[in-house]
């Protein structure tokens, strides 16, 4: 069973959330929105008091958020607040499966990359072409 932190639960990420929790995994959800968190966690899933307190101890991180700025905001910090980037540990998957514009994807890949792998439609095919053309 793998642990998967779930941040971003509302009409496309509830169902993923639930579905992997059927699926036999561990998931820990997070949202902003109480109401999203507890359909959630009616079908098992363990609900987080923060998108820091859901990706401890997962192996995975999804995320399905509405906006880029929503993206940039959790993993990079906003206001001086560090992002999950600090938080995630070595080794952990991270699935951004979020509405996002293509120049946000297009930009992660000149940040520095954090200790985890990362994986997402756009910006894993970004990182990889730039990891090739840097060989």
């Amino acid at each position: 069973m793998t642990t998967i932190a779930f941040i971003g639960l509302g009409n496309m990420g509830g169902p993923m959330a639930i579905n992997l929790q059927k699926a036999g995994h561990a998931v820990r959800a997070f949202d902003l929105s109480k109401e999203a968190v507890a359909k959630v966690v009616a079908e098992g899933a363990t609900a987080a008091f923060s998108a820091q307190d859901a990706v401890q101890g997962a192996k995975v991180v999804v995320t399905m958020l509405p906006a880029s700025q929503h993206v940039e905001a959790l993993f990079l910090g906003k206001d001086g607040a560090p992002g999950l980037l600090a938080s995630i540990a070595p080794g952990t998957l991270v699935i951004d499966s979020s509405t996002i514009a293509a120049a946000t994807s297009q930009r992660w890949p000149r940040r520095p990359m954090p200790p985890a792998s990362t994986s997402s439609t756009p910006r894993c095919r970004a990182a990889r072409a730039a990891r090739l053309r840097a060989r």
